[in-house]
């Protein structure tokens, strides 16, 4: 999902909880103090009340050893070709729900429907619109997106199960290629991967699925899900033909559809549809690019429906001739079809991604749309017998370091949260979208299943962190730096079998021996020391630093983030992050740097457990890694983690990174899944994580009913 910003109305409030309320009682509303200074204390990791309504707010739920990392300055309308075509232009269509009652759905299961012989297909008959067919049978695809990377395995089958009692048919998801092949021809499949077991686990619960394989899938997704050992050589052009792009993607590819093949409706499986790329129209650099991946799928054994999407004034340029275009849309327009109709009059129209919410950048508003919009847009394309996917059923979360931007204007990260104020929230819990339409559907289809139970939340007491390594103890504890005349950027360290570094910070160390004018290129942000102490910030926008004279020699140090690439637009070209040009003091060039690559693996936190921390200070505002033991008690729940007067950083709790907090908002809190919890206080060798240095004043939530 993709789309230019501004499109989607700003609301005040969020009727949500999620991650940005807190209905420990109702009107709670609490709010993070947005204050500066330094904490006379350690700052408390303050839990989120939950609420006892059905759909749960953020609390905390501890288990073990909880770490964190310090930043702290960083701061046509539906035209129906045949009779309904005049009078839906003209808004007096009014056909009635009940008369679509014919849908039935209980044989055309994945499990019910055993002897199969011609998939998902498209019909078009004289007198009637054009609609799909699945073995022969009128089909309407009610289609939900759910992302298997954002949500913890333990969870698929719950959100799943969520979706089939609200009354949709299929399944729809992403592929990320930069989770999959984190380094040339090494592949990961596992645990959260294991993209055969949750496409199996959604035929077993009885859900046809349509797989989005990419290569690129944008998804608010670090650089759209393209791997970014990529923009290694500048010279090779992202999303075409060049030689360097597409040899890349056929081994890729050689690997994946091997995967997914028998996973397709004629071999026995639950796909019955998969799209070529993603929203090509909006790039459009390459006639020969989309009909090339046509053929990749193809020749690798792709035998189901193919189909493209865009959005609806794109799909003149990203359609492919002979493969069902679909299109992208935020509300059912009048005029929405117009441009899909040059392209295809005899065919169905599937909206690939009907959009129910948005994402939310950082420093900006939370996005939400109403849930009597979402209901009436959705019982306009059944009245029409529009297929349909809603975007997202749920989000879940953008864990670790997965989360793209955008650059309109700015940089902007998205958030942690890939809440979407969808169907599901966050956390996997009921909204008013999802009852409205679950009633909307109940209508028209056969008796839904029951509503699976709400998973369990629990709020546990504050913990306040005890030890702390400051971050100048630690480089001893990283892998072997690298030394380089110049800079190098992130993508291009000799690191990691030759691919780079894709997450995470990266530090430059080079002497200086005078002070004056400092001129840099970071991406994105960057923090600057004269030995361990700040100097002041750098980033896209403050290129120059005024560093004052030195009496002898110094170390300047220039500790830089990846806050996400760009996911979307003709800048995924350029994302190279760190320092990616040369360093200078009065127009002089720096030489002689050394590069220290964190990436925040698990290896390295096995490694600071055996290394002795220092108790916390009273204050102390230098990056820094803290840590805090967490109880859970004998049956660990889920929880939402509020971290009071805290700045900026990541949160780290049993090896797993929960993700990126920032003081300045929309998001307040950070999902922890109880499935990542261990009972008890047993302790396992990775619970440090890191974050920044705290601000202000450490104050309890209260709850204001």
């Amino acid at each position: 999902m993709c789309r230019r910003p501004g499109s989607v109305p700003l609301a005040a409030q969020s009727p949500r909880p999620s991650p940005w309320r807190c209905p420990a009682g109702p009107g709670c509303v609490p709010r993070l103090p947005r204050g500066g200074g330094s904490s006379a204390r350690p700052p408390l990791l303050q839990p989120v009340g939950m609420a006892s309504r059905p759909r749960s707010s953020p609390c905390l739920f501890w288990k073990r050893i909880l770490c964190i990392f310090f930043l702290p300055c960083i701061l046509s309308g539906f035209s129906p070709r045949v009779k309904h075509k005049k009078n839906l232009l003209s808004g007096k269509a009014q056909p009635q729900l009940s008369q679509y009652s014919r849908f039935i759905w209980s044989r055309l299961t994945p499990l019910e429907l055993r002897n199969r012989s011609m998939g998902l297909q498209t019909e078009s008959r004289v007198g009637s619109n054009p609609y799909f067919t699945l073995e022969g049978h009128k089909f309407l695809i009610f289609g939900g997106s759910i992302h298997y990377f954002r949500v913890p395995r333990e969870y698929w089958r719950d959100r799943l199960l969520k979706l089939k009692a609200c009354g949709f048919n299929t399944v729809t998801t992403y592929v990320p290629w930069n989770l999959h092949e984190p380094e040339r021809g090494r592949f990961d499949f596992s645990g959260n991967l294991d993209l055969e077991a949750f496409v199996l686990t959604a035929a077993e619960i009885g859900l046809w699925v349509i797989l989005r394989p990419g290569p690129y899938i944008c998804s608010e997704i670090d650089l759209g899900g393209l791997p970014s050992r990529l923009l290694q050589d500048p010279q090779v052009n992202l999303r075409t033909t060049d030689k360097g792009f597409v040899e890349a993607v056929d081994k890729y590819f050689d690997h994946l559809i091997s995967r997914v093949v028998h996973l397709q409706y004629r071999k026995g499986g639950p796909i019955i549809a998969v799209q070529v790329e993603n929203e090509y129209g909006s790039f459009y650099k390459d006639k020969d690019y989309m009909p090339y991946l046509q053929q990749a799928l193809l020749k690798r054994g792709i035998v189901e429906l193919l189909l493209t999407s865009d959005n609806v004034d794109d799909v003149l340029k990203g359609y492919i001739k002979g493969v069902l275009a679909t299109i992208n849309m935020k509300k059912f327009r009048k005029d929405a079809f117009q441009h899909l109709y040059k392209v295809q009059r005899d065919k169905p129209i599937m909206i690939m991604e009907y959009w129910v919410g948005w994402f939310d950048t950082w420093g900006s508003k939370h996005e939400v749309k109403d849930a009597g919009d979402v209901k009436n847009t959705v019982s306009e394309f059944i009245k029409f017998e529009i297929s349909f996917n809603v975007y997202m059923f749920h989000g879940g979360t953008n864990f670790g370091f997965i989360n793209g931007a955008i650059n309109f204007v700015k940089h902007a990260g998205v958030v942690t949260s890939y809440d979407y104020d969808a169907v599901l929230t966050e956390a996997g819990d009921y909204t008013k979208k999802y009852f409205k339409l679950r009633k909307l559907f109940g209508s028209i289809l056969v008796p839904l299943p029951p509503l699976p139970e709400l998973t369990p939340k629990a709020v546990y007491p504050s913990t306040r962190s005890s030890h702390y390594l400051p971050l100048w103890d630690v480089l001893q504890y990283l892998d072997e730096p690298v030394m380089s005349k110049m800079p190098v950027s992130m993508e291009n360290l000799p690191i990691n079998n030759g691919n780079g570094q894709s997450y995470g910070l990266v530090l430059y160390e080079t002497p200086i021996c005078s002070g004056g004018q400092l001129h840099a290129h970071v991406r994105d942000v960057a923090q600057v020391f004269l030995n361990e102490t700040t100097i002041g910030i750098l980033d896209d926008s403050i290129r120059n630093l005024k560093i004052p004279e030195v009496k002898e020699c110094q170390l300047l140090r220039i500790l830089v983030e990846n806050q996400g690439r760009v996911n979307f637009s003709w800048k995924i070209q350029n994302q190279q992050k760190g320092l990616t040009g040369p360093v200078t003091i009065n127009n002089i060039s720096l030489e002689g740097f050394t590069i220290y690559s964190l990436e925040m693996k698990m290896s390295f936190f096995k490694r600071l457990r055996y290394v002795p921390w220092r108790p916390v200070p009273n204050s102390y505002s230098g990056p820094a890694f803290y840590r805090a033991t967490l109880r859970a008690g004998s049956s660990p729940k889920d929880t939402f983690l509020r971290l009071l007067n805290w700045n900026y950083g990541f949160v780290f709790i049993n090896g797993r990174n929960l993700g990126r907090y920032w003081i300045i908002g929309p998001q307040e809190t950070l999902y922890l899944p109880g499935a990542w919890l261990h009972p008890e206080d047993n302790e396992a060798p990775l619970r440090h994580a890191c974050r920044s240095s705290a601000a202000g004043t450490t104050r309890p939530l209260r709850s204001t009913s």
